[in-house]
């Protein structure tokens, strides 16, 4: 049985109490978003992800996307429930208001898009992919085209798409073959095929705008001669209306192993009309402004699943009858305990809480540099917080779609056999998970990013605006007594990380495939010192409140617990990273190509 109630009580401590003290401070673009206005629309939200979209996931799974002559249909309520959302100003939520946006903080966004993805992943992809768009065609199209298709498309009158794969390949986007000519009216035909488009082909919008990457004639080979256009599915006309099909045609949805209801497609562009985005040749610099907000967005569909996955075992676990507890008898009225008395179940509901509420907590710390970023008053302050972006992204996609996939499949372990079989509905959880630990970019290509890119960028500077407050913080509560032990857990864990930098450096510039070898474990290692870090500032703040005679009492305890149990059972991890990290690629690279 798919469950979900939206985690609001935790998602205020996070963006109310937990990071005060981020170094951001307080961003006066933003102050009229007062915290009753912020739980509010938290509300609201809450209330469109459980009863608008939770009750056509699964159904929408089933059903699935349908091709009829030439037109993608989306299960049934897929419309109403797009509609709804739209007109609600939901697709608006954190865009600017110049285009219709009403501009709510970034970490009030990411925490809307946790509920809508945890009740409904599929239906996420739609209004998110538009999102975006519009963040690319903001930051390079020239006015006329942001004034003519913002407007429409922040209010999610019209969606939008990136369209970068081809058959032939993949992350190598250099070698894509779709061409643009240029018309004498300013304008580009384009002609190419395009795979794997999220939301290319839908009924929920009247008009689909694709950001498409492709090659003018004589442009240089590679990724220095690509160039972005914006493709509309139909040509509108002047007065904002659509006008006539733009030879943009789908060959084929793809049959998937999970996001049925998402509308996944085969694009043919066949002479159509398109307009450059930002600088010949300079495609990639303005597509990866769409990709790097995608993927943040990315790492939210992870930890959306991941709670999902969460509250679906736990109700499972209280309400399945099997076994006695090995502690005496808790059920006397019934023929068995139900399986949440058993030590190992509690390992997966804990594993996956705390998964849960460290992604959490480490998504509005990013979010909260997002804001900074954007809107800091400070060059300072605007640039830590643009290093730190920067530094995070690949490990929230990473790590949170890492851990949203290892939450499902744990969910299904919860429920046995039950699991395995379509009618629980958690197997759809495993299957939908999966995908976003592929698509912007495997997760192995962010962690190549993150120490091939990121840490050696400016000699090290963006690795400062995550270890300077961590190391502040760690030297500012070593004498507190009762939290001893897990200040000094985060201090070793964070020790490993600052030695498996240094050893990354060292042997990477003497060897590029030594660093690519400790990539993925470097990232893991980051990630959980980050996520360390705020449950040892969350254990704190209940410590506080407890002490001060809160009436929250059961949350506070419920916080204290898992942060424990973090630093019990998941922090350990480091140290195999750590580990792992120092035995550098011989033993991974010294297998012959023929004897695999």
């Amino acid at each position: 049985m798919q469950v979900y109630e939206a985690p609001l009580r935790d998602m205020r401590f996070v963006i109310h109490e937990l990071h005060n003290d981020d170094g951001f401070g307080n961003i006066a673009a933003l102050e009229e978003f007062t915290p009753d206005l912020v739980d509010a629309v938290l509300e609201e939200a809450a209330k469109v992800a459980q009863e608008v979209l939770l009750p056509i996931n699964r159904s929408g799974d089933v059903e699935g996307c349908t091709l009829e002559n030439g037109v993608v249909r989306t299960p049934s309520g897929f419309k109403e429930a797009y509609t709804m959302f739209r007109e609600g100003g939901w697709c608006a939520l954190a865009s600017d208001p110049e285009w219709g946006g009403q501009g709510l903080p970034e970490v009030v966004n990411k925490m809307t898009e946790e509920m809508i993805c945890s009740a409904n992943l599929a239906f996420s992809l739609y209004p998110g992919l538009t999102h975006g768009a519009t963040t690319a065609i903001e930051g390079y199209a020239n006015e006329d085209l942001k004034r003519f298709y913002l407007p429409k498309m922040v209010s999610g009158e019209w969606s939008g798409t990136m369209c970068l794969t081809e058959s032939h390949c993949g992350t190598d986007l250099g070698m894509l073959r779709t061409k643009a000519v240029p018309q004498d009216d300013g304008s580009y035909k384009l002609t190419g095929s395009k795979i794997f488009i999220s939301a290319g082909e839908h009924d929920l919008a009247e008009n689909i705008i694709h950001l498409v990457l492709a090659r003018m004639p004589d442009a240089p080979a590679g990724v220095k001669g690509i160039s972005l256009f914006l493709v509309p599915k139909y040509v509108p006309k002047d007065d904002g209306t659509p006008g006539p099909s733009n030879g943009v045609s789908v060959a084929a949805i793809e049959h998937k192993m999970g996001l049925k209801a998402s509308a996944t497609c085969q694009l043919n562009f066949d002479g159509s009309t398109g307009w450059l985005v930002g600088r010949e040749n300079k495609g990639m610099e303005a597509m990866f402004t769409m990709m790097n907000t995608e993927r943040v967005s990315v790492g939210i569909q992870g930890l959306g699943v991941g709670e999902a996955a969460y509250q679906s075992a736990v109700w499972y676990a209280k309400d399945r009858l099997q076994g006695r507890s090995l502690s005496g008898v808790k059920n006397p009225n019934g023929p068995a305990d139900p399986i949440i008395v058993h030590p190992d179940v509690r390992r997966m509901l804990m594993t996956m809480r705390a998964y849960n509420e460290g992604c959490r907590a480490l998504s509005a710390w990013v979010s909260r540099a997002l804001d900074a970023e954007k809107h800091a008053a400070d060059p300072e302050v605007k640039q830590r917080a643009t290093d730190f972006v920067a530094l995070m992204t690949p490990v929230v996609k990473a790590l949170f779609t890492d851990l949203g996939h290892e939450s499902a499949h744990l969910a299904v372990q919860v429920y046995g056999g039950h699991g395995y079989i379509a009618e629980s509905g958690v197997e759809q959880f495993a299957r939908d998970a999966r995908i976003a630990m592929i698509y912007e970019g495997t997760n192995g290509i962010q962690a190549l990013d993150l120490v091939g890119r990121k840490l050696p960028a400016h000699m090290g500077r963006y690795l400062r605006s995550f270890f300077h407050p961590v190391s502040q913080f760690i030297e500012a509560h070593k004498a507190d007594a009762q939290f001893k032990p897990m200040i000094e857990a985060l201090e070793k864990a964070f020790g490993a990380l600052q030695l498996s930098t240094g050893t990354i450096a060292q042997k990477g510039m003497k060897d590029p495939e030594e660093a690519a070898a400790a990539a993925t474990d470097y990232l893991r290692l980051l990630g959980l010192v980050g996520m360390a870090f705020c449950f040892a500032k969350s254990a704190l703040i209940a410590r506080d409140q407890l002490a001060g005679g809160t009436g929250e009492a059961a949350f506070y305890k419920a916080k204290l617990a898992t942060a424990q149990f973090y630093f019990d059972r998941i922090l350990p991890q480091a140290t195999t990273a750590f580990l792992a990290i120092k035995a550098g690629k011989a033993s991974m690279m010294a297998l012959e190509d023929a004897a695999f």
